[in-house]
């Protein structure tokens, strides 16, 4: 029932040999009980004085008291260890799944991640907090009252020992399939959970296009059979449960019915045979417990054990990728814009994804204070390209340097905020204010009020928002147009040294399109940095791109201006590519 990779957790040893403890401190204490309620009985059958009864009955009422004052001390001190746990796990899953990026998310699932961070860490608490006590009751108490049994009657005893590896048996040929259909109720749940939120995020496209009702479908379609596996999970829990209350039940009415016999024929005592009957129960108790909670024990496994994997699988990815480490440092040497010092730097790069290749061998050099753009289709690699630079992706093989620095060597955090990023989206927090989106990344290195306040002012007016008029107000309060112009400032709050941009006007009308085309142009001239962006557009790349990368099937096609493009394409499908522009501007002619 544990994955052995529980006993690495910080604290878990403790909570084990606190556990252990308990448990023997609670089988004491039921031998305890169990012997004053005997003598008690035997008394009282005897015909003795009262004040001996009443003697026999505190020690037991002791005993009683003692063993709840464990249980809860038990109980709370696994409580304490098992949120601080979970409290851990989901703060690093947070942080994994947020370091990850998409290529974590997307392997998992909109909808598993989210149940993972949630419903997943609540169900990791409880396995904590209860299969842990119950697991280690199951394999201390039995075997301490067991030993006791054997001096009072050893037939009782020899009935107890040859059950229990029944019952143990029983639990692990069940249990084998028992985990499977868990397995499987699992990962059917966090199916459902992908579908029903990607479907509620995309509810307006689906009815545009009337596939709500076909979607809806779906959803029920997964939602029965998440239902089967989780009937088929609770009949085998409750097999499971009967069975073992069969043996158990059995067991003890085998015991009464030997020492009824025994007493008659006076082989045993009364006093033993009292003792044999009262703890017996106790006996089967851990296993009873441990049975009527196997299925949530199970839920709660499965999940520990794919949290485990999401960390351990990112955590040799993460501790290269993210390491807050000190490491090199990338800032960017002085340049004239004349020089041609080498910014950025493919050697060699590739990347697969599930087995399918998405750049192959790429290699390539960006120089100073020029703007590249990267065209090509759909799935061609231009944005993985770009996405690789600031370590959102990981390539499989080469190195990509920043300033001839390995960026695989550096601390990523401080590299990202070394680099402007833009996006299509433009992803504007939608609680702050356009000041308060701008000065994100300045805030978080620690500028002082007045220099955010007055960078602030000098960005917004460089991309041409009037800083008193647009200052206060909240991404909903703005256009398109102006919420990709609030982008640019915030990419350029930190003054980097390289700007990335990744389809940055792609959801913009023509007449701003060409404006921001235009201001992006001047941007660049006034901030002197180098740009990377991404653009489907053709034209777009021809007008901003002091150099042009055409890419295909996840190589680079043609890597020059757009004079050399244009008068010599270096193969048929750049040919090909200018042609099809060139016939789309003719049919407006």
């Amino acid at each position: 029932m544990f994955d052995k990779r529980l006993f690495a957790l910080p604290g878990s040893k403790s909570a084990i040999a606190w556990c252990i403890a308990t448990s023997l401190l609670l089988a004491t204490l039921m031998v305890g009980q169990a012997a004053a309620l005997a003598r008690a009985l035997t008394l009282l059958w005897g015909g003795s004085a009262l004040s001996g009864v009443a003697a026999q009955l505190g020690a037991f009422a002791l005993c009683f008291i003692g063993k709840q004052a464990a249980s809860n001390i038990q109980a709370k001190q696994l409580e304490l260890f098992a949120a601080a746990r979970t409290e851990e796990f989901r703060q690093e899953l947070s942080k994994r799944l947020y370091e990850g990026g998409a290529p974590l998310t997307q392997k998992l699932g909109t909808g598993a991640a989210s149940t993972l961070c949630l419903d997943g860490i609540d169900n990791i608490e409880h396995y904590l907090s209860t299969a842990l006590p119950r697991t280690v009751a199951l394999v201390t108490v039995p075997f301490v009252l067991l030993a006791v049994i054997v001096f009072q009657d050893w037939v009782s005893a020899l009935i107890a020992l040859l059950v229990f590896p029944a019952i143990i048996l029983q639990m692990v040929l069940i249990g084998s399939t028992a985990q499977e259909e868990a397995g499987k109720q699992h990962r059917e749940y966090q199916r459902l959970a992908n579908h029903f939120i990607d479907s509620l995020r995309g509810i307006d496209t689906l009815k545009y296009f009337g596939r709500s009702n076909e979607q809806a479908d779906r959803v029920y379609e997964t939602s029965e059979k998440f239902r089967i596996a989780t009937m088929k999970t609770l009949r085998t829990a409750t097999l499971s449960g009967a069975v073992l209350d069969a043996f158990s039940t059995i067991s003890l009415a085998a015991v009464a019915v030997m020492l009824g016999f025994r007493l008659v024929d006076g082989s045993i005592t009364l006093l033993p045979a009292l003792f044999v009957l009262v703890i017996m129960p106790d006996y089967f108790r851990p296993i009873r417990e441990f049975a009527s909670d196997y299925h949530a024990t199970l839920n709660g496994k499965n999940t520990l054990t794919q949290v485990l994997e999401v960390l351990g699988c990112s955590a040799e990815t993460a501790a290269k990728k993210e390491s807050h480490t000190p490491g090199l440092q990338v800032d960017a040497p002085k340049l004239e814009p004349w020089q041609e010092l080498s910014v950025l730097t493919f050697e060699h790069i590739g990347i697969s994804y599930e087995g399918e290749t998405a750049l192959k061998d790429v290699s390539c050099s960006f120089g100073g204070f020029r703007k590249y753009g990267i065209v090509g289709p759909s799935g061609c690699g231009k944005t993985t390209l770009m996405k690789m630079v600031n370590r959102l992706y990981e390539p499989t093989s080469g190195e990509i340097r920043i300033f001839g620095e390995n960026i695989g060597q550096t601390d990523a955090v401080a590299l990202r905020r070394k680099i402007g990023y833009v996006i299509q989206q433009v992803g504007l927090f939608p609680h702050m204010t356009v000041e308060k989106n701008i000065a994100v990344v300045p805030e978080i290195l620690g500028w002082d009020s007045a220099q955010i306040h007055d960078r602030v002012t000098e960005l917004l007016e460089l991309v041409n928002l009037d800083p008193k008029q647009y200052r206060g107000r909240y991404p909903s309060q703005l256009s398109g147009g102006q919420q990709q112009r609030v982008g640019l400032a915030r990419a350029l709050a930190a003054k980097p040294s390289l700007m990335l941009l990744d389809e940055p006007f792609g959801a913009i009308d023509a007449i701003n399109r060409t404006k921001l085309q235009d201001e992006l142009m001047k941007i660049h001239k006034r901030a002197g940095l180098t740009c990377m962006f991404v653009t489907h557009d053709v034209t777009e790349a021809l007008k901003l791109g002091t150099r042009i990368m055409i890419m295909n099937q996840g190589k680079i096609q043609q890597f020059d201006t757009a004079k050399n493009i244009l008068e010599y394409p270096a193969n048929a499908y750049v040919a090909s590519l200018l042609q099809s522009v060139q016939e789309g501007l003719n049919f407006f002619r």
